[in-house]
Protein backbone atom coordinates (compact mmCIF):
# COMPACT_ATOMS: atom_id res chain seq x y z
CA UNK A 1 0.00 0.00 0.00
CA UNK A 2 2.98 2.25 0.68
CA UNK A 3 4.31 1.54 -2.43
CA UNK A 4 1.37 2.48 -4.32
CA UNK A 5 0.68 5.57 -2.46
CA UNK A 6 4.91 6.30 -3.38
CA UNK A 7 4.06 5.82 -7.13
CA UNK A 8 1.25 8.23 -7.38
CA UNK A 9 3.05 10.81 -5.55
CA UNK A 10 5.74 10.37 -8.11
CA UNK A 11 2.76 10.13 -11.20
CA UNK A 12 1.64 13.65 -9.22
CA UNK A 13 5.06 15.14 -9.34
CA UNK A 14 5.78 13.83 -12.62
CA UNK A 15 2.44 15.54 -14.17
CA UNK A 16 2.82 18.56 -12.14
CA UNK A 17 6.50 19.40 -13.88
CA UNK A 18 4.98 18.46 -17.23
CA UNK A 19 1.57 20.83 -17.03
CA UNK A 20 3.83 23.28 -16.23
CA UNK A 21 6.41 22.85 -18.95
CA UNK A 22 9.16 22.58 -17.10
CA UNK A 23 10.65 20.21 -19.04
CA UNK A 24 10.97 22.45 -21.91
CA UNK A 25 13.73 24.43 -19.69
CA UNK A 26 15.82 21.40 -19.77
CA UNK A 27 18.63 22.63 -22.41
CA UNK A 28 18.64 20.40 -25.33
CA UNK A 29 22.80 18.89 -25.40
CA UNK A 30 21.76 17.74 -21.80
CA UNK A 31 18.51 15.64 -22.97
CA UNK A 32 19.77 12.55 -23.41
CA UNK A 33 17.89 9.96 -25.84
CA UNK A 34 15.78 7.77 -23.19
CA UNK A 35 14.26 10.90 -20.99
CA UNK A 36 13.30 12.17 -24.59
CA UNK A 37 11.57 9.15 -25.16
CA UNK A 38 9.94 8.73 -21.53
CA UNK A 39 8.58 12.15 -22.08
CA UNK A 40 6.97 11.36 -25.44
CA UNK A 41 5.24 8.17 -24.31
CA UNK A 42 3.33 10.51 -21.88
CA UNK A 43 1.91 12.54 -24.65
CA UNK A 44 -0.84 13.68 -22.69
CA UNK A 45 1.01 15.91 -20.13
CA UNK A 46 1.46 18.94 -21.90
CA UNK A 47 2.38 22.34 -20.89
CA UNK A 48 -0.56 24.30 -19.48
CA UNK A 49 0.62 27.65 -19.05
CA UNK A 50 2.97 28.14 -21.85
CA UNK A 51 1.81 32.18 -22.28
CA UNK A 52 3.75 32.12 -17.72
CA UNK A 53 7.44 33.40 -17.65
CA UNK A 54 9.48 30.94 -16.61
CA UNK A 55 10.17 31.85 -13.17
CA UNK A 56 6.65 32.41 -12.34
CA UNK A 57 6.38 28.45 -13.89
CA UNK A 58 8.72 26.89 -11.44
CA UNK A 59 7.17 29.13 -8.67
CA UNK A 60 4.31 28.02 -9.13
CA UNK A 61 5.30 24.78 -9.47
CA UNK A 62 6.85 23.86 -6.53
CA UNK A 63 4.22 26.24 -4.94
CA UNK A 64 1.85 23.57 -6.10
CA UNK A 65 4.34 20.52 -4.58
CA UNK A 66 4.36 21.48 -1.84
CA UNK A 67 6.15 22.24 1.85
CA UNK A 68 9.50 20.30 1.06
CA UNK A 69 9.67 21.81 -2.52
CA UNK A 70 8.90 25.26 -1.43
CA UNK A 71 11.34 24.47 1.41
CA UNK A 72 13.78 24.04 -1.70
CA UNK A 73 12.86 26.65 -3.84
CA UNK A 74 13.26 29.12 -0.69
CA UNK A 75 16.88 28.35 -0.59
CA UNK A 76 17.20 28.87 -4.68
CA UNK A 77 15.84 32.29 -3.60
CA UNK A 78 19.09 33.59 -1.91
CA UNK A 79 21.13 32.27 -4.38
CA UNK A 80 21.26 35.35 -6.79
CA UNK A 81 24.54 34.87 -7.47
CA UNK A 82 23.80 31.34 -9.21
CA UNK A 83 20.46 31.91 -10.93
CA UNK A 84 19.09 34.42 -13.62
CA UNK A 85 17.56 37.54 -12.09
CA UNK A 86 13.79 36.50 -13.04
CA UNK A 87 14.21 33.38 -11.73
CA UNK A 88 15.24 34.29 -8.26
CA UNK A 89 12.46 37.49 -8.35
CA UNK A 90 9.99 35.07 -8.70
CA UNK A 91 11.20 32.13 -5.75
CA UNK A 92 11.92 35.36 -3.71
CA UNK A 93 7.98 35.26 -3.68
CA UNK A 94 7.89 31.94 -1.81
CA UNK A 95 9.58 33.46 1.69
CA UNK A 96 6.00 34.90 2.55
CA UNK A 97 3.81 34.68 0.14
CA UNK A 98 2.71 31.23 -0.27
CA UNK A 99 -0.94 31.00 -0.62
CA UNK A 100 -2.90 31.40 2.57
CA UNK A 101 -5.53 28.76 4.07
CA UNK A 102 -9.01 30.00 5.41
CA UNK A 103 -8.84 31.98 8.44
CA UNK A 104 -11.74 30.61 9.99
CA UNK A 105 -9.73 27.07 9.52
CA UNK A 106 -7.10 28.92 11.79
CA UNK A 107 -9.34 30.27 14.56
CA UNK A 108 -10.74 26.55 14.90
CA UNK A 109 -7.27 25.09 15.21
CA UNK A 110 -6.18 27.84 17.57
CA UNK A 111 -9.34 27.39 19.92
CA UNK A 112 -8.76 23.59 19.82
CA UNK A 113 -4.95 23.71 20.45
CA UNK A 114 -5.84 26.22 23.63
CA UNK A 115 -9.24 24.61 24.73
CA UNK A 116 -10.39 27.83 25.05
CA UNK A 117 -12.48 30.44 22.68
CA UNK A 118 -10.16 32.83 20.89
CA UNK A 119 -11.79 36.01 22.27
CA UNK A 120 -11.63 34.86 26.05
CA UNK A 121 -7.56 34.64 25.29
CA UNK A 122 -7.07 37.66 22.75
CA UNK A 123 -8.31 40.90 21.39
CA UNK A 124 -8.61 42.23 17.86
CA UNK A 125 -7.85 38.39 16.33
CA UNK A 126 -7.12 38.91 12.44
CA UNK A 127 -8.70 36.11 10.17
CA UNK A 128 -6.49 37.59 7.33
CA UNK A 129 -3.46 36.49 7.87
CA UNK A 130 -0.30 38.57 8.00
CA UNK A 131 1.83 36.14 5.69
CA UNK A 132 1.44 32.66 4.81
CA UNK A 133 4.99 30.41 4.47
CA UNK A 134 4.96 26.66 3.39
CA UNK A 135 4.09 24.91 6.87
CA UNK A 136 1.88 27.67 8.73
CA UNK A 137 0.71 31.41 8.51
CA UNK A 138 0.57 33.89 10.94
CA UNK A 139 -2.44 36.09 12.40
CA UNK A 140 -2.45 39.23 14.17
CA UNK A 141 -3.65 40.13 17.82
CA UNK A 142 -3.18 41.53 21.29
CA UNK A 143 -2.59 39.96 24.83
CA UNK A 144 -5.60 40.90 27.44
CA UNK A 145 -2.59 43.08 28.80
CA UNK A 146 -2.10 45.27 25.20
CA UNK A 147 0.71 43.65 23.94
CA UNK A 148 0.90 43.47 20.35
CA UNK A 149 0.90 39.60 19.52
CA UNK A 150 1.77 37.55 16.26
CA UNK A 151 -0.42 33.70 16.29
CA UNK A 152 1.63 31.21 13.78
CA UNK A 153 -0.93 28.00 13.37
CA UNK A 154 0.47 25.12 11.36
CA UNK A 155 -1.58 24.43 7.95
CA UNK A 156 -4.45 21.48 8.72
CA UNK A 157 -3.01 18.40 6.97
CA UNK A 158 0.51 18.87 6.16
CA UNK A 159 2.16 16.26 7.78
CA UNK A 160 0.63 13.64 5.65
CA UNK A 161 1.81 16.01 2.74
CA UNK A 162 5.33 15.97 4.03
CA UNK A 163 4.87 12.27 5.30
CA UNK A 164 4.25 11.16 1.92
CA UNK A 165 6.84 13.39 0.03
CA UNK A 166 9.86 12.06 2.68
CA UNK A 167 8.74 8.45 2.47
CA UNK A 168 9.16 9.35 -1.27
CA UNK A 169 12.97 10.81 -0.93
CA UNK A 170 13.84 7.94 1.31
CA UNK A 171 12.52 5.13 -0.92
CA UNK A 172 14.54 6.82 -4.20
CA UNK A 173 17.25 7.19 -1.54
CA UNK A 174 16.94 3.85 -1.55
CA UNK A 175 17.31 2.19 -4.19
CA UNK A 176 20.38 4.56 -5.21
CA UNK A 177 21.93 3.41 -2.33
CA UNK A 178 21.29 -0.26 -3.84
CA UNK A 179 21.85 0.54 -7.24
CA UNK A 180 25.09 2.72 -6.72
CA UNK A 181 27.19 1.81 -3.78
CA UNK A 182 30.37 2.57 -4.28
CA UNK A 183 28.63 6.34 -4.91
CA UNK A 184 26.38 5.71 -2.02
CA UNK A 185 28.71 5.38 0.67
CA UNK A 186 30.43 8.59 -0.16
CA UNK A 187 27.05 10.57 -0.63
CA UNK A 188 24.99 8.79 1.94
CA UNK A 189 21.49 9.84 0.17
CA UNK A 190 19.99 7.60 2.99
CA UNK A 191 21.23 9.33 6.15
CA UNK A 192 21.10 12.97 3.87
CA UNK A 193 16.72 11.80 3.83
CA UNK A 194 17.20 11.16 7.40
CA UNK A 195 18.35 14.14 8.65
CA UNK A 196 15.92 16.23 6.64
CA UNK A 197 13.14 14.47 7.62
CA UNK A 198 14.11 15.14 11.21
CA UNK A 199 14.48 18.72 10.44
CA UNK A 200 11.03 19.30 9.05
CA UNK A 201 9.30 17.20 11.38
CA UNK A 202 11.25 19.55 14.54
CA UNK A 203 9.43 22.37 12.04
CA UNK A 204 5.78 21.05 12.57
CA UNK A 205 6.02 21.43 16.54
CA UNK A 206 5.59 24.56 16.77
CA UNK A 207 6.69 23.80 21.18
CA UNK A 208 10.26 22.96 20.04
CA UNK A 209 10.41 26.24 17.64
CA UNK A 210 9.60 28.12 20.70
CA UNK A 211 12.11 26.74 23.04
CA UNK A 212 14.52 27.35 19.98
CA UNK A 213 13.86 31.13 20.21
CA UNK A 214 14.09 31.29 23.33
CA UNK A 215 17.82 29.83 23.61
CA UNK A 216 18.30 32.31 20.84
CA UNK A 217 17.16 34.99 22.22
CA UNK A 218 19.15 34.10 25.51
CA UNK A 219 22.25 33.82 23.35
CA UNK A 220 21.88 37.41 22.00
CA UNK A 221 20.25 39.27 25.06
CA UNK A 222 21.92 42.76 25.35
CA UNK A 223 23.30 42.45 21.50
CA UNK A 224 23.38 44.84 18.99
CA UNK A 225 23.44 42.33 15.84
CA UNK A 226 20.29 40.38 16.51
CA UNK A 227 17.17 40.99 18.22
CA UNK A 228 14.72 37.34 18.69
CA UNK A 229 11.37 38.40 19.41
CA UNK A 230 9.75 37.08 23.46
CA UNK A 231 7.98 33.82 23.04
CA UNK A 232 4.79 33.92 25.39
CA UNK A 233 5.05 30.18 26.07
CA UNK A 234 2.04 29.88 28.13
CA UNK A 235 -0.34 30.24 24.88
CA UNK A 236 1.88 27.82 23.04
CA UNK A 237 1.02 24.57 21.89
CA UNK A 238 2.46 21.80 19.21
CA UNK A 239 0.60 23.57 16.02
CA UNK A 240 0.12 26.92 17.60
CA UNK A 241 3.11 29.60 18.99
CA UNK A 242 2.24 32.94 20.42
CA UNK A 243 4.83 35.54 20.03
CA UNK A 244 5.80 39.18 20.48
CA UNK A 245 4.82 41.63 17.05
CA UNK A 246 7.90 42.94 15.36
CA UNK A 247 8.16 45.81 13.29
CA UNK A 248 11.15 45.79 10.90
CA UNK A 249 11.98 46.74 7.17
CA UNK A 250 11.87 42.98 5.29
CA UNK A 251 15.69 42.35 4.80
CA UNK A 252 14.87 41.64 0.92
CA UNK A 253 13.69 45.13 0.52
CA UNK A 254 16.59 46.79 -0.37
CA UNK A 255 15.19 50.15 -1.31
CA UNK A 256 13.27 50.70 2.05
CA UNK A 257 16.94 49.90 3.67
CA UNK A 258 18.28 52.18 1.90
CA UNK A 259 15.44 54.98 2.07
CA UNK A 260 15.83 54.32 5.54
CA UNK A 261 19.68 54.89 5.49
CA UNK A 262 20.82 51.83 6.81
CA UNK A 263 24.38 51.57 6.52
CA UNK A 264 24.33 48.38 3.99
CA UNK A 265 27.86 47.93 4.76
CA UNK A 266 27.40 47.07 8.33
CA UNK A 267 24.60 45.51 8.07
CA UNK A 268 25.67 43.22 5.61
CA UNK A 269 29.24 42.45 7.58
CA UNK A 270 26.99 42.04 10.65
CA UNK A 271 24.81 39.25 9.27
CA UNK A 272 28.34 37.63 8.85
CA UNK A 273 29.16 38.15 12.21
CA UNK A 274 25.65 36.93 13.71
CA UNK A 275 26.05 33.43 11.73
CA UNK A 276 29.96 32.95 12.71
CA UNK A 277 29.15 33.51 16.50
CA UNK A 278 26.31 30.90 16.59
CA UNK A 279 28.31 28.49 14.62
CA UNK A 280 31.62 28.96 16.67
CA UNK A 281 30.46 30.56 19.90
CA UNK A 282 27.38 29.48 20.78
CA UNK A 283 27.57 25.73 18.58
CA UNK A 284 23.03 26.99 18.13
CA UNK A 285 22.93 28.31 14.55
CA UNK A 286 19.36 29.64 13.04
CA UNK A 287 19.59 27.16 10.23
CA UNK A 288 16.42 28.92 8.08
CA UNK A 289 17.87 32.55 8.09
CA UNK A 290 16.02 33.33 4.61
CA UNK A 291 15.14 36.59 3.57
CA UNK A 292 11.13 35.67 4.38
CA UNK A 293 12.45 35.00 8.29
CA UNK A 294 14.70 38.08 8.39
CA UNK A 295 14.10 41.77 9.04
CA UNK A 296 16.25 45.05 10.15
CA UNK A 297 14.80 47.30 12.84
CA UNK A 298 13.73 50.61 11.82
CA UNK A 299 15.70 52.15 14.69
CA UNK A 300 19.27 53.65 14.82
CA UNK A 301 19.79 52.90 10.83
CA UNK A 302 23.70 53.28 11.31
CA UNK A 303 23.97 50.88 13.82
CA UNK A 304 21.40 48.27 11.95
CA UNK A 305 20.12 45.25 14.16
CA UNK A 306 18.79 41.82 12.43
CA UNK A 307 15.82 40.57 13.45
CA UNK A 308 15.30 36.96 13.29
CA UNK A 309 12.06 34.95 13.44
CA UNK A 310 10.74 31.24 12.53
CA UNK A 311 13.57 29.27 14.77
CA UNK A 312 11.71 25.83 13.64
CA UNK A 313 15.01 24.72 12.32
CA UNK A 314 18.10 25.17 14.35
CA UNK A 315 21.65 23.16 13.83
CA UNK A 316 24.07 22.05 16.61
CA UNK A 317 27.81 21.49 15.71
CA UNK A 318 29.68 19.12 18.47
CA UNK A 319 33.42 20.12 19.51
CA UNK A 320 35.18 18.27 17.04
CA UNK A 321 33.27 18.98 13.50
CA UNK A 322 33.50 22.97 15.28
CA UNK A 323 37.12 22.83 15.42
CA UNK A 324 38.04 20.78 11.90
CA UNK A 325 35.55 23.77 10.43
CA UNK A 326 37.33 26.29 12.05
CA UNK A 327 40.91 25.07 11.13
CA UNK A 328 39.86 24.57 7.83
CA UNK A 329 38.27 27.81 7.03
CA UNK A 330 41.60 29.47 8.74
CA UNK A 331 43.36 27.73 6.49
CA UNK A 332 41.17 28.53 2.86
CA UNK A 333 41.69 31.86 4.50
CA UNK A 334 45.64 31.63 4.64
CA UNK A 335 45.93 29.78 1.25
CA UNK A 336 47.27 26.74 3.18
CA UNK A 337 46.47 23.67 0.81
CA UNK A 338 48.80 21.49 2.44
CA UNK A 339 46.70 21.95 5.63
CA UNK A 340 43.14 21.36 4.20
CA UNK A 341 43.90 18.42 3.12
CA UNK A 342 45.37 16.89 5.80
CA UNK A 343 42.19 18.12 8.29
CA UNK A 344 39.98 16.46 5.77
CA UNK A 345 41.90 13.05 6.14
CA UNK A 346 42.56 13.46 10.21
CA UNK A 347 38.87 13.92 10.54
CA UNK A 348 37.77 11.14 8.53
CA UNK A 349 35.67 13.16 5.69
CA UNK A 350 38.34 11.50 3.12
CA UNK A 351 39.47 8.35 3.17
CA UNK A 352 42.60 8.08 5.46
CA UNK A 353 44.48 6.16 2.75
CA UNK A 354 44.27 9.14 0.65
CA UNK A 355 47.26 10.61 -1.10
CA UNK A 356 47.71 14.00 0.86
CA UNK A 357 50.04 15.34 -1.67
CA UNK A 358 47.60 14.34 -4.87
CA UNK A 359 44.23 16.12 -2.52
CA UNK A 360 46.59 19.42 -1.56
CA UNK A 361 47.48 19.33 -5.77
CA UNK A 362 43.49 19.20 -6.30
CA UNK A 363 42.83 22.01 -3.70
CA UNK A 364 45.12 24.11 -4.85
CA UNK A 365 44.01 24.02 -8.83
CA UNK A 366 40.66 24.80 -7.72
CA UNK A 367 41.16 27.64 -5.55
CA UNK A 368 44.43 29.08 -6.69
CA UNK A 369 42.55 31.08 -9.80
CA UNK A 370 39.98 32.10 -7.63
CA UNK A 371 42.40 33.66 -5.10
CA UNK A 372 43.64 35.49 -8.16
CA UNK A 373 40.63 37.68 -8.58
CA UNK A 374 39.77 40.48 -5.52
CA UNK A 375 38.26 39.27 -2.80
CA UNK A 376 35.31 40.90 -2.78
CA UNK A 377 34.54 39.22 -6.80
CA UNK A 378 35.13 35.47 -4.89
CA UNK A 379 31.67 33.69 -4.20
CA UNK A 380 31.77 31.01 -1.74
CA UNK A 381 28.91 29.15 -2.87
CA UNK A 382 30.76 28.33 -6.18
CA UNK A 383 33.82 27.75 -4.02
CA UNK A 384 32.04 25.48 -2.21
CA UNK A 385 30.72 23.62 -5.54
CA UNK A 386 34.37 23.71 -6.81
CA UNK A 387 35.45 22.28 -4.29
CA UNK A 388 32.64 19.05 -3.67
CA UNK A 389 33.22 18.19 -7.47
CA UNK A 390 37.37 18.31 -6.18
CA UNK A 391 36.31 16.00 -2.96
CA UNK A 392 34.53 13.92 -5.17
CA UNK A 393 37.35 12.68 -7.03
CA UNK A 394 38.65 11.67 -3.23
CA UNK A 395 35.77 9.80 -2.08
CA UNK A 396 34.84 12.37 -0.32
CA UNK A 397 32.03 11.34 2.26
CA UNK A 398 28.88 14.01 2.80
CA UNK A 399 28.50 15.28 6.10
CA UNK A 400 25.01 14.89 7.18
CA UNK A 401 25.68 16.69 10.30
CA UNK A 402 27.40 19.73 7.58
CA UNK A 403 24.52 19.78 5.17
CA UNK A 404 22.70 22.33 7.22
CA UNK A 405 25.54 24.11 8.47
CA UNK A 406 26.30 24.43 4.50
CA UNK A 407 22.84 25.46 3.27
CA UNK A 408 22.69 28.34 5.98
CA UNK A 409 26.27 29.48 5.11
CA UNK A 410 24.83 29.98 1.12
CA UNK A 411 22.00 31.61 2.59
CA UNK A 412 23.99 34.13 5.03
CA UNK A 413 26.28 34.81 1.84
CA UNK A 414 23.38 35.41 -0.44
CA UNK A 415 21.29 38.22 1.80
CA UNK A 416 24.89 39.10 2.45
CA UNK A 417 25.70 40.14 -1.09
CA UNK A 418 22.54 41.21 -2.25
CA UNK A 419 22.38 43.62 0.42
CA UNK A 420 26.20 44.80 -0.16
CA UNK A 421 27.94 43.18 -3.41
CA UNK A 422 31.02 44.10 -2.32
CA UNK A 423 30.88 41.83 0.63
CA UNK A 424 33.91 40.69 1.50
CA UNK A 425 32.86 37.09 3.32
CA UNK A 426 36.36 36.02 3.83
CA UNK A 427 38.07 39.14 5.52
CA UNK A 428 35.02 39.57 6.77
CA UNK A 429 34.95 35.81 8.57
CA UNK A 430 38.63 35.74 9.19
CA UNK A 431 39.16 37.65 12.62
CA UNK A 432 36.48 36.35 14.11
CA UNK A 433 37.10 32.64 13.85
CA UNK A 434 41.53 33.45 14.30
CA UNK A 435 40.20 35.35 17.60
CA UNK A 436 37.93 32.21 18.07
CA UNK A 437 41.16 29.74 17.71
CA UNK A 438 43.33 31.95 20.34
CA UNK A 439 40.17 30.90 22.38
CA UNK A 440 40.53 27.34 21.72
CA UNK A 441 44.25 26.49 22.09
CA UNK A 442 46.18 29.44 23.27
CA UNK A 443 46.81 31.36 26.67
CA UNK A 444 43.06 32.48 26.18
CA UNK A 445 41.92 28.75 26.09
CA UNK A 446 43.96 28.12 29.57
CA UNK A 447 42.37 31.39 31.18
CA UNK A 448 38.82 30.10 29.72
CA UNK A 449 38.74 27.18 31.21
CA UNK A 450 40.37 28.14 34.63
CA UNK A 451 37.30 31.24 34.59
CA UNK A 452 34.77 27.78 33.59
CA UNK A 453 35.83 25.70 36.30
CA UNK A 454 36.29 28.08 38.80
CA UNK A 455 32.59 27.93 40.32
CA UNK A 456 32.96 24.24 40.69
CA UNK A 457 36.24 24.74 42.44
CA UNK A 458 34.96 27.03 44.88
CA UNK A 459 32.11 24.57 45.98
CA UNK A 460 34.62 21.79 46.36
CA UNK A 461 37.14 24.27 48.57
CA UNK A 462 35.88 23.35 52.24
CA UNK A 463 35.82 19.79 51.06
CA UNK A 464 39.50 19.62 50.17
CA UNK A 465 40.99 19.03 53.97
CA UNK A 466 38.59 15.96 54.27
CA UNK A 467 39.21 14.47 50.29
CA UNK A 468 43.18 15.25 50.99
CA UNK A 469 42.54 12.79 54.29
CA UNK A 470 40.57 10.21 52.69
CA UNK A 471 43.00 10.23 49.23
CA UNK A 472 46.31 9.48 52.06
CA UNK A 473 43.86 7.06 53.87
CA UNK A 474 43.35 5.47 50.84
CA UNK A 475 47.43 5.59 49.30
CA UNK A 476 48.23 4.18 52.76
CA UNK A 477 45.78 1.42 52.85
CA UNK A 478 47.07 0.80 49.12
CA UNK A 479 50.42 0.47 49.87
CA UNK A 480 49.89 -1.98 52.65
CA UNK A 481 47.96 -4.11 49.92
CA UNK A 482 50.64 -3.71 47.23
CA UNK A 483 53.15 -4.50 49.50
CA UNK A 484 51.49 -7.43 50.85
CA UNK A 485 51.11 -8.79 46.76
CA UNK A 486 54.35 -8.18 46.46
CA UNK A 487 55.09 -10.64 49.42
CA UNK A 488 52.71 -12.70 48.17
CA UNK A 489 54.00 -12.90 44.19
CA UNK A 490 57.59 -13.42 45.76
CA UNK A 491 57.18 -16.30 47.89
CA UNK A 492 54.95 -17.53 45.19
CA UNK A 493 57.73 -17.37 42.33
CA UNK A 494 60.69 -19.00 45.38
CA UNK A 495 58.25 -21.57 45.62
CA UNK A 496 57.35 -21.98 42.02
CA UNK A 497 61.86 -22.34 41.67
CA UNK A 498 61.90 -24.92 44.20
CA UNK A 499 58.88 -26.96 42.59
CA UNK A 500 60.92 -26.83 39.48
CA UNK A 501 64.05 -27.76 40.75
CA UNK A 502 62.55 -30.69 42.25
CA UNK A 503 61.25 -31.95 39.29
CA UNK A 504 64.50 -31.61 37.23
CA UNK A 505 65.96 -34.06 40.23
CA UNK A 506 63.38 -36.13 40.39
CA UNK A 507 63.85 -36.91 36.30
CA UNK A 508 67.86 -37.29 37.21
CA UNK A 509 67.40 -39.81 39.70
CA UNK A 510 65.08 -40.89 37.40
CA UNK A 511 67.73 -41.41 35.01
CA UNK A 512 70.27 -43.08 37.44
CA UNK A 513 67.78 -45.59 38.35
CA UNK A 514 67.41 -46.91 34.81
CA UNK A 515 70.97 -46.99 34.20
CA UNK A 516 71.39 -49.05 37.75
CA UNK A 517 68.78 -51.43 36.60
CA UNK A 518 70.86 -51.95 33.49
CA UNK A 519 73.87 -53.07 35.55
CA UNK A 520 71.38 -55.94 37.49
CA UNK A 521 71.87 -53.57 40.48
CA UNK A 522 67.76 -53.95 41.66
CA UNK A 523 67.98 -52.76 45.07
CA UNK A 524 69.44 -49.53 44.28
CA UNK A 525 67.46 -48.67 41.61
CA UNK A 526 64.71 -49.30 43.69
CA UNK A 527 65.60 -46.95 45.53
CA UNK A 528 66.14 -44.73 43.45
CA UNK A 529 62.39 -44.98 42.16
CA UNK A 530 61.41 -44.25 45.16
CA UNK A 531 63.49 -41.23 45.56
CA UNK A 532 62.56 -40.16 41.96
CA UNK A 533 58.88 -40.30 43.01
CA UNK A 534 59.23 -38.71 46.71
CA UNK A 535 61.25 -35.71 44.87
CA UNK A 536 58.40 -35.20 42.14
CA UNK A 537 55.83 -35.37 44.68
CA UNK A 538 57.37 -32.38 46.90
CA UNK A 539 58.39 -30.55 43.53
CA UNK A 540 54.54 -30.92 42.48
CA UNK A 541 53.21 -29.52 45.77
CA UNK A 542 55.35 -26.46 45.54
CA UNK A 543 54.32 -25.54 41.67
CA UNK A 544 51.19 -26.01 42.52
CA UNK A 545 50.98 -23.99 45.25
Amino acid sequence: MRKLRELRRLYQIGRTLFDYGLDELIPARLQIWPARMARKSLFWLKNKHPDLSRGKRIRLTLEQLGPVFIKFGQMLSTRRDLLPPDIAEELALLQDRVPPFDGKLARQQIELSLGQPIEALFDDFDENPLASASIAQVHTARLKTGQEIVIKVIRPGIKRVIDADVSLMHSMATLIARLVPERSSRLRPVEVVEEYRKTLLDELNLLREGANAIQLRRNFEGSRTLYVPEIYSSYCHENVLVMERIYGIPVSDTDALIANGTNMQLLAERGVEVFFTQVFRDSFFHADMHPGNIFVSYEHPEDPQWIGIDCGIVGTLNRDDKRYLAENFLAFFNRDYRKVAELHVESGWVPSDTKVEEFESAIRTVLEPIFEKPLSEISFGHVLLNLFNTARRFNMAVQPQLVLLQKTLLYVEGVGRQLYPQLDLWKTAKPFLEDWMQKQVGYKAVINGVREKAPYWAEKLPEIPELVYDALRQAKLQQRQMAGLYEHNATHHRRRGQGQYLLVMGASTLLASTLLLGMDESRLALSGMVLTLVVWWLGWRRVTQ
